[in-house]
């Protein structure tokens, strides 16, 4: 008999003596307590992965849009943003090489996790096609505090499964054997969080 026929026997033997009743598993870590503060926290862990994080209220957002750009001048703006970015160009199914030609790429977001600081694009209206928020150096992402949750399990509650997703936790960066870290390697170079209060 070889390893690998052993192996296996024993696994088979094992589950032949396994107790097919269904087991209770515990799921407490899909909830957390509420937190105090989830957009201060969030903004707090946003500013601890290096990327920029502004606060407005709903009539500010042009202008915070605007300060957020600097001096970016050849901007990206996807189908369905909600309101109007000055010079922008929206979106048309562009090419890498093409999108490469863009200064910033002004997104929303399906929401943001305290916890962790992350915004998660679904790719639905305003948020444009992955690639949109990945080639353009400078990446500015309009959030709103109601889109805020505590933790990852509740982000995965609310997002659907069904639908694409791009995790981001601060501008692309990585790091060499000696720690040297170099920024915008895998994707925008800049992130600037731009987080809406109701009105």
């Amino acid at each position: 008999m070889s390893a690998r026929e052993e192996i296996l026997a024993a696994v088979r033997a094992s589950l032949r003596q396994a107790d097919r009743s269904e087991a209770t598993v515990p799921r407490g870590y899909r909830s957390a307590p509420p937190l105090p503060d989830p957009v201060g926290l969030f903004a707090e862990r946003v500013r601890d992965y290096r990327a920029a994080l502004s606060r407005c209220a709903e009539s500010e957002l042009p202008a915070a849009i605007r300060a957020a750009l600097g001096p970016a001048r050849r901007i990206l703006v996807p189908e369905g943003f909600p309101v109007p970015v000055e010079g922008s160009v929206p979106g048309t199914g562009e090419t890498a090489a093409e999108l490469d030609t863009f200064d910033a790429v002004v997104t929303v977001a399906a929401l943001g996790i305290a916890t962790t600081g992350t915004i998660v694009l679904d790719h639905g209206s305003g948020q444009g096609r992955r690639a949109l928020s990945l080639v353009p150096d400078l990446h500015v992402c309009v959030l709103r505090e109601d889109q805020i949750v505590s933790g990852v399990p509740d982000a995965v509650a609310a997002l659907d499964p069904g639908r694409p997703q791009t995790w981001i936790s601060g501008p692309s960066a990585t790091s060499d054997i000696e720690l040297d870290r170099v920024e915008g390697v895998h994707g925008p170079r800049t992130l600037h969080v731009i987080v809406v209060a109701p009105a």
